[in-house]
């Protein structure tokens, strides 16, 4: 394994609500947490007494959005009912904390809240805010507001845009302004966030949701990433939310790449979004989640098409090791930097488009156009690539909701035409979205 691998960060200090039915999503407790008396549905533990009082003013609760009965559900479509209302039961986060490498650990927050600006916060692009999102949606990563995911980040509402924005640590409704300035429904772009800080009254809830995309040209309804209960999710939802809809305010990061923002994309100049390697544990015998996806996707990218009969998928297998080896060999790698597990520096090379393909494929990069990067398809955006894109969806036979053109302003048409493509090589959920990423556009033009 090539070197580098660090072992788990330490946890944040511990503050634990002792109630068991709070994470509970049984049809039971739902109805009991809605009609027993408030005080006895938070507990907290005598020695954590003071702790408590500390952090009275900054534990809120979030936005309970996912009735126990719906944990499979279809996507949402505009006027839809929202099915989430009729639960009411918020769903609590936690405060600002330190980042956690325990993956499913019970840690706590932190008493207080520090809103202080980073004088130099992490940069990153619309792409990466976006592909992040995406990642928690693919694993299902269960809601929860003292459990952190694999990569270290709280698995509540403000863990989620913690986490996408890439902030060094988990933030709360109450801090993610911030890190922030407030903008205008007009100027909303991927990446950017709806809030809803309410501190005033816990109860009813606060909440915050990853802006991705208008779905109609009246701007009623947008592409929400989320994370609650029963976990991370997309979905068309109405603007600017099911609920509390007047009090959800409009973000941009602070930290926003400029070379990103706007008509480029980092997936012009490297094929995939993940930057931050994600651990070992990540991969290898056992392991299913979606950097196994991403893994293989990349080394698709660079030629390992031929290790796949299928996939790539997020259960790690024979053909994910023998691809990676064949990339870590096709670098002049050998012994254990060549074991076909991915350490940071192979993850560096695949998601920099650093180093070299493997050779002997006749797969990889080679036989497609470059693809033009993820902001060229999205709604509003107008531009050749789509026309270009049009034209081979129509060339290879799916091209059936188009009633004219294909033209360069991107619309349902384009997106249904693309899902339609997307479904047919086997993608399910988030990966057959309708919108074309690196591994799309080589397919398509493969």
């Amino acid at each position: 394994m090539d070197p580098g691998e660090h072992g788990d960060r330490a946890g944040a200090p511990a503050f634990e609500e002792i109630d068991p039915a709070d994470d509970c999503d049984c049809a039971g407790c739902v109805q009991w947490r809605g009609t027993a008396p408030h005080p006895a549905r938070t507990r907290i533990s005598p020695r954590h007494a003071l702790v408590a009082a500390a952090a009275a003013g900054t534990v809120i609760g979030g936005l309970q959005v996912t009735p126990a009965t719906a944990a499979e559900h279809h996507e949402a479509r505009p006027g839809d009912p929202d099915p989430d209302a009729a639960a009411g039961t918020p769903a609590p986060q936690g405060g600002t904390s330190l980042l956690n490498g325990a993956p499913g650990t019970d840690t706590g927050t932190t008493a207080t809240v520090q809103l202080t600006q980073p004088s130099d916060p992490p940069l990153t692009t619309r792409a990466e805010i976006i592909d992040r999102a995406k990642a928690w949606v693919e694993a299902k990563v269960p809601y929860s507001m003292n459990k952190y995911w694999r990569d270290g980040y709280r698995q509540d509402c403000s863990g989620f845009v913690s986490m996408a924005w890439g902030l060094p640590r988990n933030e709360w409704t109450g801090s993610l302004a911030v890190f922030a300035t407030r903008i205008t429904k007009e100027q909303l772009e991927p990446g950017d966030i709806l809030l809803f800080h309410n501190p005033a009254d816990p109860q009813k809830g606060s909440h915050v949701t990853i802006f991705g995309g208008w779905t109609d040209s009246a701007h009623s309804h947008y592409v929400a990433y989320e994370q609650t209960r029963p976990g991370a999710r997309t979905r068309v939802t109405p603007y600017a939310y099911w609920t509390n809809s007047s009090r959800y305010l409009p973000y941009r990061y602070k930290g926003l790449d400029a070379s990103g923002a706007a008509g480029s994309d980092t997936h012009a100049v490297t094929p995939t979004a993940f930057t931050n390697y994600p651990g070992a544990l990540s991969f290898g015998p056992g392991a299913d989640n979606a950097y196994v996806t991403r893994l293989g996707r990349l080394l698709v990218e660079r030629g390992a098409e031929r290790f796949y009969r299928q996939g790539p998928g997020p259960r790690w297998g024979d053909a994910d090791r023998d691809a990676t080896r064949a990339f870590q060999r096709a670098q002049g790698w050998t012994g254990r930097d060549a074991d076909g597990l991915p350490g940071p520096t192979t993850w560096s090379y695949l998601v920099r488009g650093k180093g070299k393909d493997i050779p002997g494929s006749g797969g990889g990069r080679t036989g497609a156009p470059a693809f033009p990067g993820t902001a060229k398809f999205r709604p509003g955006a107008s531009n050749s690539s789509v026309t270009q894109l049009g034209r081979q969806l129509v060339k290879k036979g799916f091209g059936t909701y188009y009633t004219r053109g294909p033209g360069p302003r991107w619309g349902e048409a384009d997106r249904r035409n693309v899902e339609a493509f997307q479904r047919a090589q086997g993608w399910r959920g988030s990966a057959a979205d309708g919108y074309p990423g690196p591994e799309t556009w080589r397919r398509l033009f493969s």
